[in-house]
């Protein structure tokens, strides 16, 4: 799995909104906070807007607000609305992947990676990063044999 500028970017900035203690930030100020291009950003807020998962306030104390508990939203849900799906074959889900002969189990791996990307993502909260708390299905993997080797 690759994981994008704009993923990366759009937790981060929710992990900042989160720890404000205001509840809410400008743009520049997340921008600033976790040395985020301004105009990158903007794009992805717009995006995370869109999803429901930030308010966008207006006037001279505006800024942007999470919409939900940090506790309710997943990484998954960040990555769906910036990015789309969280696995596709060449665009396409991978139970719809068809593959004849000798490489037709590969459909049932392409799906078992989609599974254990959720497994990881839907499991992990913002305020699970907020708090430094993992979850189990996170932390037992960053302690099998390999995790920090890049294969």
């Amino acid at each position: 799995m690759q994981i994008t500028a704009r993923a990366d970017y759009a937790v981060r900035a929710l992990v900042e909104l989160a720890g404000r203690a205001g509840g809410s930030a400008t743009r520049s100020e997340l921008a600033e906070a976790q040395t985020i291009p301004p105009k990158f950003l903007e794009a992805i807020l717009a995006d995370l807007k869109k999803a429901g998962l930030v308010l966008a306030l207006r006037g001279s104390t505006g800024g942007y607000l999470l919409a939900h508990a940090a506790d309710t939203v997943t990484i998954a849900d960040v990555v769906r609305a910036v990015d789309g799906p969280l696995a596709a074959v060449r665009g396409v889900a991978p139970e719809a992947v068809r593959y004849t002969g000798a490489a037709e189990p590969l459909r049932d791996v392409w799906i078992a990676t989609r599974a254990s990307i959720r497994t990881v993502l839907e499991s992990t909260t913002i305020g699970d990063l907020l708090s430094g708390d993992l979850p189990v299905a996170v932390t037992s993997l960053l302690s099998s044999e390999g995790a920090y080797e890049r294969r």
